[in-house]
């Protein structure tokens, strides 16, 4: 997150909204969704099955969005929704991995604060057009200290640092990735989402992020689909077809008859 804000700050202006929105998004989808994460991952929870019970923010967005924002919700898309939960589970069902329980409740607590991030998200988009870049970029100053807090009392400073003396040219790529690639373009193209179309009909995409890893691993490193993994892939892509088109095919159905 240092290196998101660091140098991009000395070229983009803040836009011009409340504090409380940007201490809000960075304290709930940067600090409370990655605290939680890695935590899970620490105590012992595979992370591939991190990655699926992390979809379960959809959910969450669910209930936030119609106890906060007021948005309705159709029967199409709960129904998308539970075709795509059924997808999950398949996917989920064939990496036969254990799940603590504490690392299960964790990863549920990183998905809440992802959820509580779109909200944020959409707060956002409520005062206007911004430039969506310079808002990641100006509220990426918020993760720093506190996940460097968290590092220090559950880590200690000893791991931190061994990390930074083992620090390669592989390392800072990675990070560089993270942070120019996934916190800045994605973040920002996310909000713009979020901001511009209502938050039930984009937070169910990140279903999609099992079936794309699924799908990365068997191009790129050739490691093996199953069955099981077409069926819940497919499942998933019904769900967000039915999510998306449901209402307007219903429609059109009804005209016809």
């Amino acid at each position: 997150f240092l290196l998101a804000a660091f140098p991009a700050l000395l070229f983009v202006r803040p836009p011009k909204l409340p504090l409380r929105l940007y201490l809000a998004f960075g304290l709930t989808m940067s600090v409370g969704q990655f605290a939680f994460l890695f935590s899970a991952i620490h105590v012992g929870m595979p992370s591939g099955l991190a990655s699926l019970v992390l979809q379960s923010q959809s959910f969450f967005t669910l209930l936030l969005t119609v106890l906060w924002l007021r948005e309705k919700w159709h029967a199409n898309q709960l129904a998308g929704l539970a075709l795509a939960a059924a997808g999950l589970v398949l996917i989920g069902s064939a990496h036969g991995a254990t799940m603590p329980l504490n690392g299960f409740l964790l990863t549920i607590a990183a998905a809440a604060m992802w959820a509580c991030g779109n909200i944020v998200s959409r707060a956002v988009g409520r005062h206007g057009p911004i430039n969506q870049v310079a808002f990641v970029v100006w509220a990426s100053l918020v993760p720093p200290l506190p996940l460097l807090l968290l590092s220090w009392l559950i880590e200690g400073p000893s791991a931190i640092g061994s990390a930074l003396q083992h620090f390669s040219l592989q390392s800072f790529a990675a990070v560089a990735y993270i942070a120019w690639a996934s916190t800045l373009f994605g973040y920002a193209v996310w909000n713009f989402l979020m901001s511009r179309y209502a938050v039930n009909r984009i937070a169910p995409f990140t279903l999609l992020v099992p079936l794309v890893g699924l799908t990365t691993g068997w191009l790129a490193f050739g490691e093996e689909l199953q069955a099981v993994h077409l069926i819940g892939g497919a499942l998933l892509m019904v769900g967000l077809i039915v999510n998306l088109f449901g209402a307007p095919l219903l429609a059109r159905l009804k005209l016809k008859t």
